[in-house]
């Protein structure tokens, strides 16, 4: 690349004028820029990028900018949307634009570029999952701006050459029965006319190239001549024409237009319609085969992958592969507990006995074929790229296993981490390498064997799609100790904690989920100390300020962020052992006030001292009066607690626990004049015992606060990071979109090309339900193998609760759901793929179309009418020709 930096703004020997035109429409205080990889173009640093300047032709508003550079140049750029300080409103989608500009341009010509704003939706089919597998092929499908083999003949010197970059990623790479492949590309029409003629004006001898690139787009290269004011170009490949305009009159007209036009588009082409898809999704550890052991293997994917292509599919979804272990038994089954999709040991469904009988095989076979394996060329490349991940996993293994627990506090010297620590754990010379190097060995084969599945997959044009998720669950089962992420500080190495994970998904999948994407643009957090979520706050937020506040009317700041505790309510929560419970744990600061003990002023604190106060025996065996409002108000409370405390305590902990709860407002603990509306306030005694004006005017700031005075932040704190993992590889991305969604977050995928969720809530009859999902316009239609699985009536058998993969309710709950027929039974059941693939065909989901059916008959049908209506268009062409000449 050449560094521009001296040419910016003036004209220099050797140079020939850029000058880049983009149609689009802004609001007041918006305006475009290109920011590129040159100094001239800021180098990607965005506020020294260049300025477009905005004019009217015609209806459109045209955004123009001028630079002058050498006639080698070289370049990738992008368009930005600013506002008045530059700073990013919006960006294109896809990848950067690559400029190369014509062979044999001379000293002083002008190129102009004119472009198209790429919306990131268009860019979906580039993805490693249409552009590898779908459409097959390792060619590229992305267009590139390039003019290299656009020359002038000397016998055209005075003449414009226009280059014309037409994106087409519907193409089959190797495919030779697309109808439409030269329907509109390889027999185009052009004509041009004056400014001064009537109608169609005289056609002149042109030479007409066409270059039908179906790696990257199709190339339409026409020589005009400049021998009038104007030149008006029309091309054909679907109604409305497509239309060129140059303007000969202005001071510098161009020699050469490389004009990026968009997507091929054909009126009479059914996949003018989107694209759609279908695939089945199934966890890793469900499914069965003849030859696993107790749990679904890697290689069994290769079988699901037949089932998916014999049933008409094009993708299979599995949930996070990673490794989950924490007490080797059946509670680690959760597949979201660690987030470390790098390690890839899966989860199990028998936990015990099958991680036993897999450890116990995998290490005899590893005593046998250790010296050979780790001494491979193939175990040193793995290595050699996974390193940084692959040492602290398998010092964290061995940490964990010796000493029985993976709560690092009770590591000893190892509680905290230091790269000294870690390489003299994992040193060859240690005594325990061998445990170290048995850790390499198993997630080495694992590797290997994904490998082969993911291979497997992409040959048979199947899309293997994996997730990402966002939080993992802490030692005991519950996500209450999951720390905050802090985006700051990612953001200094340009998150490269989620380009790493990003980089190695992308090794197996080529498409993937993003788990709880609200996460992305704010998430609740909570404080250390707390058991229930209901004192938690957003982050990011816009937190209420004290003068906000005291605005509004509202002064007595105490008695809204601390326990609202008084005498009556004490008496009615706890009846006669109210003075007991006060004695315990409250102090009477004013006449029947009361508030918390320092030693349990916090929700662990007071689980703590119900377990170890001694007035605990003055309620042990009280009977249970409010237990099944109880139950009916905190079941997941309850379910939190009950491994910490039983009976009649655990009732005591919750109502005590509710106290604590009973304010309106959360100080903020960092900055004590700032506030945050407590989730429900209007469900607390607190809030119901205010003036008419506060109970009014803090339901107005809660409800601002929750649904509106963030969206903006929010917008912008998931345009910083999103981006980062869209942009860490090329697979299809899709996000988990699902429950309370801030009116932010739909725009924000749409404009980014994130693929959104839609579910269907409790339906009752499967076929219909399926087909439904089928003729729905989403891109995919992606269906769970027990729905599939409920076609046919033998497969119906078991209660439905047998069926469940998840219980959302039950952190405790146990992921073991397998499959009840092996995928070699599935395979052979001809009745039940038919089924499934004339429901996937009928809905024009299934690709490519097979050729005998139906659908392809209607595009031969098609293929036919085109070629007659361009038949007709030139034969209109040359009648005029012969008039013009007569």
């Amino acid at each position: 690349m050449v560094n521009l930096g001296s040419y910016s703004g003036r004209k220099s020997l050797s140079t020939v004028t850029l000058l880049f035109k983009l149609p689009y429409y802004t609001q007041w205080g918006q305006s475009l820029l290109i920011s590129g990889s040159e100094a001239v173009l800021g180098s990607w640093n965005v506020k020294k990028g260049l300025v477009l300047s905005p004019f009217h032709q015609g209806n459109e508003l045209i955004w123009c900018g001028k630079i002058f550079v050498p006639i080698a140049f070289t370049c990738e750029y992008s368009y930005y949307l600013v506002d008045d300080d530059r700073n990013i409103l919006r960006w294109e989608g896809g990848k950067k634009r690559n400029l190369i500009l014509p062979e044999g341009l001379l000293e002083g010509e002008v190129v102009e570029i004119h472009d198209l704003w790429q919306n990131a939706s268009e860019a979906l089919f580039l993805r490693s999952a249409f552009k590898n597998v779908i459409f097959g092929g390792d060619k590229n499908l992305e267009p590139e701006t390039s003019s290299g083999a656009l020359q002038k003949n000397l016998e055209w010197k005075d003449s414009i050459v226009v280059q014309f970059v037409i994106s087409c990623p519907y193409l089959e790479v190797g495919s030779s029965e697309m109808p439409w492949r030269g329907a509109g590309v390889a027999i185009p029409m052009f004509s041009i006319r004056s400014n001064d003629d009537l109608g169609v004006g005289e056609f002149l001898d042109l030479k007409l190239l066409v270059d039908l690139a179906v790696d990257s787009g199709f190339h339409l290269v026409q020589l005009l001549p400049v021998n009038d004011t104007s030149v008006h170009g029309m091309w054909w490949d679907s109604y409305p024409y497509r239309e060129l305009v140059v303007d000969l009159a202005s001071k510098s007209p161009p020699n050469y237009i490389v004009l990026s036009d968009g997507t091929f588009r054909l009126k009479f082409f059914p996949q003018e319609m989107p694209w759609r898809g279908a695939g089945v999704a199934i966890p890793m550890f469900s499914i069965r085969s003849n030859d696993d052991l107790g749990v679904g293997e890697f290689l069994d994917l290769k079988l699901l992958v037949d089932l998916a292509v014999d049933s008409g599919f094009h993708l299979v979804q599995l949930l996070p592969v990673n490794d989950t272990s924490v007490h080797g038994m059946w509670w680690d089954s959760y597949p979201y507990r660690f987030s470390n999709t790098k390690c890839l040991f899966i989860q199990n469904v028998d936990y015990e006995a099958t991680m036993a009988a897999k450890l116990s095989i995998a290490k005899k076979v590893f005593n046998l074929e250790k010296d050979k394996i780790l001494d491979s060329s193939s175990f040193k490349k793995f290595f050699s790229v996974n390193e940084e991940w692959l040492k602290p996993y398998a010092a964290f293994c061995f940490l964990r296993d010796f000493f029985e627990t993976s709560d690092h506090t009770q590591w000893g010297r190892f509680s905290h981490f230091s790269k000294e620590k870690l390489e003299k754990l994992v040193s060859e010379d240690s005594l325990h390498y061998g445990v170290i190097s048995f850790h390499y060995y198993v997630q080495f084969h694992l590797h290997l064997q994904l490998s082969e599945a993911a291979a497997y997959a992409r040959k048979k044009k199947v899309v293997l799609k994996g997730d990402l998720p966002i939080d993992y669950f802490d030692k005991n089962g519950q996500n209450w100790g999951f720390p905050t992420y802090n985006w700051e500080e990612m953001s200094k190495d340009n998150y490269a904690w989620w380009r790493a994970r990003l980089s190695q998904m992308a090794k197996y999948f080529t498409a993937y989920r993003i788990d709880h994407i609200l996460g992305f643009f704010r998430i609740w957090e909570l404080p250390d100390h707390a058991v229930t979520g209901l004192v938690g706050k957003f982050r990011p937020s816009i937190a209420l300020s004290q003068e906000e506040l005291e605005k509004e009317g509202i002064w007595d700041f105490n008695r809204l962020s601390c326990p609202y505790i008084r005498q009556g309510i004490l008496q009615d929560k706890f009846g006669s052992l109210w003075t007991v419970i006060a004695a315990n744990f409250l102090n009477e600061y004013q006449k029947l006030c009361y508030e918390f003990k320092e030693d349990c002023n916090t929700e662990k604190k007071i689980i703590a001292k119900l377990k170890s106060s001694p007035g605990k025996l003055l309620w042990l065996d009280k009977e249970d009066k409010i237990r099944n409002n109880l139950f009916d108000l905190l079941q997941i409370v309850v379910k939190l607690l009950e491994t910490a405390l039983s009976g009649y305590t655990l009732m005591i902990a919750l109502q005590i626990l509710l106290s604590l709860q009973n304010i309106v407002l959360i100080r903020d603990p960092e900055d004590s004049r700032k506030f945050y509306p407590r989730f429900n306030l209007e469900d607390t005694s607190s809030f119901k015992d205010l003036d008419e004006h506060s109970k009014n005017v803090l339901k107005r700031l809660y409800y601002d606060y929750y649904f509106c005075r963030q969206e903006t932040l929010w917008r912008q704190n998931a345009l910083k990071t999103l981006p980062v993992l869209l942009n860490s590889s090329d697979m299809l991305a899709c996000g988990e979109d699902l429950g309370l969604i801030p009116s932010c977050v739909h725009p924000v995928m749409q404009e980014l090309g994130l693929i959104s969720l839609c579910i269907q809530r409790m339906p009752k009859i499967a076929y219909f339900v399926i087909q439904q999902h089928c003729q729905a316009p989403s891109m995919w239609a992606i269906f769970p193998l027990q729905d599939l699985l409920a076609l046919k009536e033998e497969y119906t058998t078991r209660p439905a609760v047998e069926e469940t993969i998840n219980d959302p309710t039950n952190p405790k709950h146990y992921w073991r759901y397998r499959v009840h027929v092996t995928l070699e039974s599935l395979l052979g059941d001809v009745d039940l793929k038919t089924t499934i693939k004339d429901l996937v065909r009928s809905s024009g989901r299934s690709f490519p179309v097979t050729v005998g059916s139906d659908v392809q008959e209607n595009q031969n049908n098609i293929a036919g009418l085109v070629k007659k209506q361009i038949k007709n268009e030139q034969e209109k062409i040359s009648m005029v020709h012969l008039n013009d000449h007569s």
